[in-house]
């Protein structure tokens, strides 16, 4: 890799869009075409995109299967991934998957199918994740959605596209203390 190509890779750049391509599989996109924005996409020597963002909004998937692999397959750098946009497709569950991006700080999951708070657990070993969308899913019926995920998650900034409050980080703290039972300390 040289200065020239990691220089390049940032956040600034273009998204890799594939958003509204009816995306089934993930193995589609290396055969499907992303949308042109009105910035041009830059590529390196290889061919992959250097960019950070990948939108994968608006399709029919059902889960993450391969997606590390294509990832490599169109990315220069997938390690550098900064924001992923999976709203509006048909995820059950948030794949473990998306945990191994430790560069993520935005990842769009509303309007999908997740079906229990517990998946947002998962979330939380990313520690640049600032702005996470979760509504539009089942879970968002759940009481106390909001305090649990800002409990579980206390580095995010955003949630739902709302700016998380002193307020809120208090709200959350006294949720946590009255339904989160704590972890018994062993006696010996």
């Amino acid at each position: 890799m040289s200065k020239r190509d990691y220089k390049n890779t940032s956040v600034q750049e273009p998204p890799l869009d594939y958003s509204f391509r009816s995306i089934h599989v993930i193995q589609d996109l290396i055969s499907e075409e992303p949308r042109v924005g009105l910035r041009p996409l830059k590529h390196s020597k290889s061919g992959k995109s250097l960019t950070q963002s990948l939108w994968l909004n608006n399709n029919v998937l059902n889960d993450l299967k391969d997606f590390t692999q294509v990832a490599s397959q169109i990315l220069e750098h997938p390690e550098n991934l900064a924001w992923i946009d999976l709203s509006f497709n048909d995820l059950t569950s948030i794949d473990p998957i998306l945990t191994t991006f430790f560069n993520l700080s935005v990842l769009y999951l509303h309007g999908n199918s997740i079906q229990s708070l517990g998946e947002v657990n998962k979330l939380a070993v990313l520690p640049r994740l600032r702005s996470l969308t979760l509504h539009g899913n089942p879970i968002e019926e759940e009481k106390g959605y909001r305090q649990y995920v800002l409990c579980t998650l206390p580095r995010i900034t955003t949630f739902d596209f709302s700016g998380v409050t002193k307020a809120d980080r208090t709200t959350a703290d006294v949720w946590k203390r009255m339904n989160i039972k704590p972890k018994k300390a062993w006696i010996k």
